[in-house]
């Protein structure tokens, strides 16, 4: 199979302008990335590459850092591979404790999760999964029904079963996450997940008591109202994906007028995650 990759030279980019180029290069179809000693290649199907979408995605950024790009096309290999090679264990809030299938278990931490990762996001590496994590860990999510929105890997839906959640739903648009989420949830032995190919369209008409939401502001924005209609009164959600400014305020204005109010966040770096409950 043909591949386009695209290599990206930087003479100056800060850490979250790289992560937004990232994100709005995997939304337009590139779908694996690999840092270099001065930038980054993205890597898409030789079929669904555009240079009139790639050249809008960058017309976003006029201005906001040099850069300079070249695009090939190449064969095909194991990507997949390739990526779990730098793939390593994770800690979080010594609680936590993530690894692949080809790392040794560690017993003493209160929750093990296995992931096989299949280049879906959701490793719990990036910022954003660590702090919903970390809310996870904090929540009393004990007999509470959860939807999981941009699922990922599952990671966060296992994590909640694990936390004790009766009944959880987890939605993905991507296929490779949809999949990625079934054989997760079976190789941590969960059977309170019911996995879903989708967006918001896709959400159940029932309701939740939490629902977690980790995908961009954007998107967020377009699934507030979504939201509003499934999560119960005295509902929590807790929203990543996103930064402190302009971010936060814009999500803040959208929940209030569903009556979903702010209570805290949490920051790394420039990545934020939020904290919101429905009066």
């Amino acid at each position: 199979m043909q591949y386009i990759q695209v290599t990206f030279t930087f003479e100056k980019i800060e850490d979250y302008q790289k992560d937004l180029l990232i994100n709005d290069l995997a939304e337009s179809g590139f779908n694996t990335f690999e840092d270099t000693a001065s930038g980054f290649s993205a890597f898409t199907d030789f079929e669904l590459y555009s240079q009139v979408n790639l050249t809008a995605v960058l017309s976003q950024f006029d201005g906001d850092f040099i850069y300079t790009y070249t695009v090939e096309e190449i064969e095909g290999q194991n990507w997949n591979e390739e990526w779990e090679k730098n793939f390593q264990p994770l800690i979080i809030a010594d609680q936590c404790y993530v690894r692949a299938t080809f790392h040794p278990a560690q017993p003493q931490y209160a929750y093990e999760i296995v992931i096989d990762p299949k280049m879906a996001f959701g490793t719990g590496h990036h910022q954003t999964t660590t702090m919903m994590m970390q809310y996870v860990l904090q929540a009393d999510l004990a007999g509470k029904t959860v939807l999981d929105m941009g699922c990922g890997t599952g990671i966060l839906a296992i994590l909640a079963a694990k936390r004790g959640a009766s009944a959880l739903v987890a939605i993905d648009y991507d296929e490779v996450c949809y999949q990625s989420t079934l054989e997760n949830t079976a190789l941590n032995k969960i059977n309170t997940i019911e996995a879903i190919c989708g967006g918001k369209e896709v959400i159940p008409a029932t309701s939740f008591d939490v629902i977690l939401a980790n995908i961009n502001r954007n998107i967020l924005l377009d699934q507030i109202p979504s939201y509003a209609k499934v999560l119960t009164s005295g509902g929590h959600i807790f929203f990543s994906g996103f930064y402190e400014s302009p971010d936060l305020d814009m999500i803040k204005e959208a929940c209030k007028e569903h009556h979903i109010f702010y209570q805290d966040h949490q920051k790394i770096g420039d990545w934020v995650a939020a904290h919101f409950i429905k009066n």
